[in-house]
């Protein structure tokens, strides 16, 4: 891979850590439970740590960083803020949206490192990669219990 190649990869995964970051804070917003919210936050907060994190990397690389998110993590954030609207931004609804983030999140990770990236990116991403991993599990594991209380 060019310098370049590895440039793109990094800043689509610093784009998919702005898309998690903004649809956490979005559902944190919109949820009911004080435990929710403060998990939401959590996460906000890590995937803006992945992002600075991955920017570095760019950096060091050579490379201008994306600092933004994606369109398509605009419309999830705007799906979010429909879907609440829709249910009466339940904590299901929540959970349920982050889990499809998270799956979008983990599909973007895994292509990265489908790529023959360089041995200290490579160990970055697949680090962020079962962040992302654990993230979804707890999510669904969420998501579960309150199908079950329902």
């Amino acid at each position: 891979m060019t310098n370049e190649d590895v440039i793109d990869v990094l800043n689509d995964l610093i784009e998919n850590c702005r898309d998690g970051e903004y649809g956490f804070k979005a559902c944190a917003e919109h949820t009911q439970a004080t435990e929710l919210r403060e998990l939401f936050q959590s996460r906000a907060r890590e995937c803006n740590g992945a992002a600075l994190e991955l920017q570095s990397l760019v950096t060091q690389l050579g490379g201008k960083p994306e600092s933004s998110g994606s369109a398509s993590g605009a419309v999830h954030r705007g799906w979010v803020a429909v879907k609440g609207t829709l249910s009466g931004y339940s904590d299901l609804a929540m959970l349920e949206e982050c889990e499809r983030g998270e799956d979008v999140a983990k599909a973007r990770y895994k292509k990265a490192l489908e790529q023959d990236l360089p041995a200290s990116v490579q160990m970055v991403v697949t680090r962020q990669y079962d962040g992302t991993v654990r993230n979804h599990d707890q999510i669904r594991l969420l998501r579960d219990r309150l199908r079950a209380q329902d």
